[in-house]
């Protein structure tokens, strides 16, 4: 992932700051040492951390302070106050972290801080395997090492390089604005340094929960104390004739979107079937390459049984404003090596197709361990799943809703890993209800869309600013209450509304999106 320098303003903390200059919960921007840096007071504490998140650069100055941590206005990501450590995703990586001395009514900085040595007390699993090395299996290894468990631990995933930063690769890096390079979430190495066996191109294929036994392809034998499945989900593929030949890619690993880069060098009529998220996304980024673009879909308008007819309606223009051309209520009959042909007899010129239909859970393991499966893995409300020492968690995962009780089963980066973090710790015996509210951002050109919340259907929109100038948010409200908040524009507001999300407080975040 690409980093950049925060510029070096306000107070030098080296020559310090008066605490009555700071704001109580307000983080200043400052810098020392030349490192910007955020201070944030919170009663009688002050809290020094770096100023910049370690997931994508964001200002952290601009953040939210919630609960003695800093939440980044981009992409959420979540840092505790007091030792700077990434305890919610998308950042992996800590902040750093600096004591502070006080002289009368002055602080300044001090000593950085060292990362916290936990140790565990209870009883443990003797050993650990996560299946699954994406979002969630990658962020559960590291929260199991943070949380101080030393026994083994394994990670097994499909293929390699292992982790990967998964929503790049129908943005910047399929765009070819993002080198390679940026991707892997992690080196092997870190894995090593980590203690955890790094398993890739030798997946699971037996797991007999009783025996607490897990099998892979090539015969090998894995006992474990306690199993996390973070097997994730596989890309929907369409059933038509021609859908198998080699020109038609469809996009959820590495691997995959440098097929879709090298298929499209030196062509130049691309068609995207499907006008879900992933598909808009690859629609902008291969007419970032210069490819003319046709979107087929048997929606409407894209996006609007997620967004709404407004959203979906700017999404569509801001589309068509670059040059892709939509075909909308209309479905793929069949393709040909150089064309895609309508189930109203138009054929589509096609060098290369990018099928981005949805996907399904990957739950066939489970189901044949007899674990209870329905949509999805099901699990409780501590990703516990019905085989006892087995928990699962991200996109396979269909977990308990905080605000109805009711199952569902969510396809966000962002909660994927922070259920991975969660069943972590639900794994070493101090885990909680899973209450964090889901977030996904969606880039289209020099537009994020920000939605927290989840909204399967509403009654109404509630909608305030304008599209058109960048500034905007909507409330989806069902029964009364709003269940959902897109914002464009307006970082600040999707962080209070998650807070008031996840602390399932209806009133406030009724109060908050009305100030808005």
């Amino acid at each position: 992932m690409g980093s950049q320098t925060t510029e070096l303003t306000g107070p030098d903390l080296a020559e310090g700051i008066d605490i009555a200059d700071l704001g109580e919960g307000k983080p200043l921007l400052a810098h020392a040492r030349g490192e910007a840096l955020v201070v944030v007071k919170r009663g009688d504490d002050v809290h020094v951390v770096g100023a910049t998140c370690t997931h994508y650069s964001g200002p952290l100055a601009e953040g939210l302070v919630v609960d003695g941590t800093i939440r980044c206005p981009w992409h959420h990501a979540c840092f505790s106050l007091e030792t700077g450590e990434a305890i919610g995703a998308p950042a992996l990586n800590p902040l750093p972290c600096y004591a502070i001395v006080r002289r009368g009514t002055r602080v300044s900085i001090g000593e950085r801080r060292q990362p916290p040595h936990r140790v565990l007390e209870g009883a443990l699993p003797k050993s650990i395997v996560v299946l699954g090395a994406g979002a969630a299996g990658a962020a559960a290894v590291e929260t199991l090492r943070r949380e101080g468990y030393r026994a083994p631990v394994v990670l097994v995933g499909d293929e390699p390089p292992g982790p990967v930063d998964r929503p790049n690769l129908s943005k910047d890096y399929l765009a070819g604005t993002a080198p390679e390079e940026w991707l892997p979430l992690r080196t092997p190495d870190f894995y090593k340094e980590l203690d955890v066996e790094l398993v890739l191109g030798d997946p699971a294929v037996r797991l007999d929960p009783s025996a607490k036994k897990v099998t892979l392809k090539s015969g090998r034998e894995l006992d474990f104390g306690a199993l996390l499945l973070a097997t994730g989900a596989r890309p929907r593929s369409l059933e038509l004739p021609g859908s198998d030949l080699p020109h038609v890619h469809v996009l959820r690993t590495l691997a995959d979107s440098r097929a879709i880069i090298q298929a499209v060098e030196g062509k130049r009529r691309a068609v995207v079937i499907g006008s879900s998220f992933i598909g808009l996304e690859v629609a902008a980024s291969l007419r970032h390459r210069g490819l003319e673009v046709d979107v087929v879909s048997p929606d409407t308008l894209p996006l609007a049984r997620v967004l709404g007819d407004e959203l979906g309606g700017f999404v569509k223009s801001l589309h068509e404003e670059h040059g892709v051309r939509f075909r909308l209520g209309r479905k793929p009959a069949s393709m040909s090596p150089k064309a895609v042909k309508l189930d109203d007899g138009t054929e589509l010129d096609a060098d290369v197709v990018v099928v981005g239909i949805g996907v399904a859970p990957r739950v066939e393991l489970a189901e044949a361990a007899g674990l209870r499966v329905d949509n999805g893995i099901v699990v409780d409300a501590e990703l516990r799943t019905s085989a006892p020492g087995v928990y699962a968690a991200g996109d396979a995962a269909r977990y308990p809703d905080p605000a109805t009780q009711k199952p569902v089963r969510i396809e966000h980066w962002v909660l994927a890993e922070r259920q991975g973090q969660a069943a972590a710790r639900s794994m070493l015996g101090h885990g909680r209800a899973f209450t964090d509210a889901p977030f996904f951002w969606s880039q289209h050109y020099d537009v994020t869309i920000s939605y927290v919340g989840h909204a399967a259907e509403w009654d109404r929109i509630d909608a305030k600013g304008s599209l058109a100038k960048r500034d905007y948010a909507a409330a989806y409200v069902k029964a009364g209450r709003i269940v959902a908040v897109v914002t464009v524009g307006r970082d600040q507001l999707s962080l209070r509304c998650e807070v008031a999300l996840e602390r399932n407080d209806g009133a406030e975040l009724a109060r908050i999106f009305s100030e808005a």
